[in-house]
């Protein structure tokens, strides 16, 4: 199996440290509000990751985290505790909107038929291991205090810029003063975030005698720490992580455990929607119940994300999410005649696998189906392999079902039309179909 080495810039043999022990951790959702299109693209290509691995023969130890706490509205040590934010947008507790949350993602998640996590993690069952990882890192050097949190001191990490190639000197010359006076250097993070008197942060913990919470970047190093330890095998996320999240998660972990943090990193590309940046402020931030109410399943938009690579920069649009539900009917309609008619199989299951293990790169597995005929167990692989459900969505049909298309065949040979229309009009309302071939009628999904 290949994956694409970012450090390396190639594609190299992934080799886990431990077969049956597969190391990998997700950068999960910040639970404020209900993820949208763009963030569950990233985590349908994890599924894939997950599935092309165990199909290989390894056993997966996957962690999810989930970001109830210290996510600021800049993405780094300024604005609004995004959980702050949504309980003030919604008039309840912190905790209750990442309860809410919480609860919706993961509903849409299994809508999508992904593969659970071995381990979810919460940012806040983590506070205690947090704060060890705070003191390793003072005792270490790598911190200093100002008025406003513990800093961690990126000058003295000498391999800072190298994962994301940042220009230092480029950052240092336009940075705003008045937001870096105390900081020692313009890419200097927060490990830790003190609350200043009068300040309004649900989410505290004591700390140095003060209350405050843990920087955004802390959790993961600590939860990778915690939970998986270093070094995993693969670490996925988004590239929008990747110049401060992800650069600021290896910097700390790497300097307070003198361990490479992740053996591969994968970043999934953005989505855009209509050829535009997903934002709310131009209503183009979809969820699956915006889908859903314009006629599309969770599984259409899964199979549509599947038709490209995750390092490919993706453009949504309904229109191609129509041809891709188009497509998964078609899918549904063949899987149903291999419940009627086995075929001969012109599908190598062998070659398929070795498609995909090829950076992931499941759109040539799937032109590979579209061009090849299948019997009933390489479409139990497919499901297996790229999770649409297809074997669940497409039951075979009930013995009313099956009378009623023998009802209408016999009425159609002895010309009676009147009730071979009736039959007809009654399967449509069921959503089926039957077309008249050489081998008998063969039923078939209208939707």
């Amino acid at each position: 199996m290949k994956l694409y080495n970012r450090q390396k810039k190639q594609l190299e043999d992934f080799k886990p440290q431990d077969k049956n022990n597969v190391k990998i951790y997700t950068c999960g959702p910040t639970v404020y509000s209900y993820a949208h299109i763009g963030n569950f693209a990233s985590y349908i290509y994890w599924d894939l990751l997950v599935r092309t691995l165990t199909a290989n023969g390894y056993k997966v130890n996957r962690v999810l985290n989930l970001t109830d706490v210290g996510h600021l509205s800049s993405d780094a040590d300024d604005g609004e505790d995004k959980l702050e934010k949504g309980a003030k947008r919604e008039g309840k507790t912190v905790w209750e909107i990442a309860d809410k949350y919480i609860e919706a993602f993961f509903k849409d998640y299994r809508a999508l038929n992904l593969t659970e996590p071995t381990k979810i993690a919460r940012a806040t069952d983590y506070i205690e291991q947090d704060i060890a990882l705070v003191d390793t890192l003072t005792e270490k050097g790598y911190t200093y205090e100002t008025t406003d949190g513990i800093y961690f001191d990126t000058k003295k990490f000498k391999k800072y810029p190298d994962f994301a190639k940042l220009d230092l000197d480029k950052m240092r010359a336009g940075a705003r003063v008045e937001f870096s006076s105390e900081k020692h250097n313009v890419s200097d993070f927060a490990v830790w975030k003190f609350i200043k008197e009068g300040e309004n942060h649900a989410m505290r913990w004591d700390y140095l005698g003060r209350p405050g919470y843990p920087g955004w970047h802390l959790e993961c190093s600590t939860i990778i720490h915690t939970l998986l330890g270093e070094p995993i095998d693969i670490h996925t996320g988004g590239i929008d992580h990747i110049p401060v999240h992800h650069t600021n998660e290896i910097a700390q972990s790497e300097a307070a455990f003198e361990k490479t943090l992740a053996n591969f990193w994968l970043h999934a590309n953005f989505l855009t929607v209509n050829g535009e940046k997903i934002s709310k402020s131009l209503g183009n931030t979809y969820t699956l119940a915006d889908l859903k109410e314009q006629g599309f399943s969770p599984l259409d938009f899964k199979l549509w994300v599947l038709q490209g690579h995750y390092r490919g920069e993706r453009n949504f649009s309904f229109n191609d999410l129509e041809a891709a539900k188009t497509r998964r009917l078609n899918w549904r309609n063949r899987l149903a005649f291999c419940y009627q008619i086995n075929p001969e199989s012109t599908f190598s299951q062998e070659y398929a696998l070795e498609l995909v293990s090829n950076d992931l790169n499941s759109s040539e597995v799937l032109a590979y189906i579209d061009n090849s005929t299948l019997n009933l167990d390489d479409w139990h692989f497919v499901d297996q392999l790229l999770g649409l459900n297809l074997s669940e969505t497409t039951p075979q049909v009930s013995t009313q079902i099956l009378e009623k298309i023998n009802l209408r065949e016999t009425a159609r040979k002895s010309k009676d039309y009147a009730t071979a229309d009736k039959c007809r009009d009654d399967l449509a309302a069921a959503n089926i179909t039957v077309l008249d071939t050489k081998d008998g009628p063969i039923w078939q999904y209208l939707a």
